[in-house]
């Protein structure tokens, strides 16, 4: 169930600000998985208890770069992002023990 829900976690500059300084982790989950879904493949998947789940659909975006045989153009394609707040005191840890 979580593997289906959860794609892989979002982790970005401003990810790792709000999930050190408001405890909220962020994830690319699937396009059809409702809250629900999220919060138990979540508690599921690390074992933490989810205080809110908040969703946006990030649109598609148009990318472009240059190269010796000319401009390469193509799409960045949609995704869901799920944004949760854990409880006081349980934190999700990404890298283990590098």
């Amino acid at each position: 169930m979580a593997k289906n829900v959860l794609v892989k976690p979002l982790i970005t500059e401003k990810t790792e600000n709000i999930s050190e300084n408001e405890n909220r982790y962020s994830f690319v989950v699937n396009r059809k998985a409702n809250k629900l879904e999220i919060k138990d493949a979540i508690e599921a998947m690390y074992g933490v208890a989810v205080v809110s789940v908040n969703t946006a659909i990030m649109p598609s975006k148009a990318k472009s770069r240059n190269t010796k045989s000319g401009i390469l153009r193509g799409r960045k394609s949609a995704y869901k992002k799920a944004i949760v707040r854990l409880a006081e005191g349980d934190i999700i840890d990404f890298y283990g023990d590098l």
